[in-house]
């Protein structure tokens, strides 16, 4: 597992304030309340404001479709993810639903002797909920 930066996190936690990491391990959780692999948080109910590192690889298109529907039941999700932009997953969830803030450079990842060999981009799912002025 790719371990997110420290100073990354903390920057984005000033921000946004996290309550939830919905894909962690004991040692490397950047929030009180997580989830591991054992209790597999794709099972789970994300709720409030949720940090995703997912795991990449085959399983990442998942987790990305997992983010944007918990958005629109409510959670604000912010991910770290690859900048994939020619991925299917990345049309299908990405574009459509989320702000997406590339990051300049490469990520290196805490416990990585070396950058990240791709671009990453924080992905922001926010809930779609809008309350109308009839003013």
């Amino acid at each position: 597992m790719w371990e997110t930066p420290p100073a990354l996190f903390a920057e984005l936690d000033a921000e946004f304030h996290f309550t939830l990491d919905v894909a962690a391990i004991p040692d490397n959780a950047k929030c009180e309340r997580f989830f591991t692999p054992g209790q597999d948080g794709l099972k789970q109910r994300w709720e409030g404001v949720c940090w995703m590192n997912p795991p990449y690889g085959i399983v990442l298109r998942k987790w990305v479709r997992k983010a944007s529907e918990s958005a629109r039941a409510g959670a604000t999700v912010v991910c770290l993810l690859p900048a994939r932009t020619d991925s299917t997953w990345w049309h299908d969830y990405v574009i459509p639903h989320a702000e997406v803030r590339f990051i300049r450079g490469r990520v290196k990842f805490n416990g990585s002797g070396n950058s990240a060999p791709f671009p990453s981009a924080l992905v922001i799912f926010r809930s779609r909920v809008h309350t109308w002025d009839l003013h």
